[in-house]
């Protein structure tokens, strides 16, 4: 009887470490994982290319005249800037627009998303505004 009490206790034991085992490596990827996700939230519109240099100063004027400094901005610039930074600014955009125009705001966003896909810098600042706008 002590032999077989013994054994299910060892056995008891080697279930608990195994499923401890099983706990340790899914919080390590969960934490390696949240690493990699906050590693690629923090970027930020200066670290983005596709603005040349000198229309950084109207893209700083037309951001203080609001949604209507960046309407007429994108209207006459929309050309010359590339994506990634292109996608944060009419993002910007979207979202100074949203109080005036929410119909224009979903259009342009939407047309952001679909030009965007899940590689670009941008994608996790279109996620976080995916709820608000689709």
């Amino acid at each position: 009887m002590t032999k077989l009490i013994a054994i299910v206790i060892v056995l008891l034991v080697l279930y608990g470490g195994w499923n401890l085992f099983l706990y340790y490596d899914r919080v390590k990827n969960e934490e390696a994982t949240a690493k990699q996700e906050q590693a690629a939230a923090v970027v930020t519109e200066g670290q983005l290319s596709g603005v040349p240099q000198p229309l950084e100063t109207s893209l700083a004027a037309a951001r203080e005249q609001g949604a209507a400094g960046l309407t007429n901005w994108l209207k006459t610039y929309a050309q010359m800037i590339q994506d990634p930074r292109r996608a944060w600014i009419e993002l910007d955009y979207v979202v100074l627009l949203s109080r005036s125009n929410p119909a224009e705001a979903r259009r342009i966003f939407a047309d952001v998303k679909q030009r965007t896909g899940p590689t670009s810098p941008v994608w996790q600042r279109i996620k976080q505004l995916q709820q608000t706008y689709e």
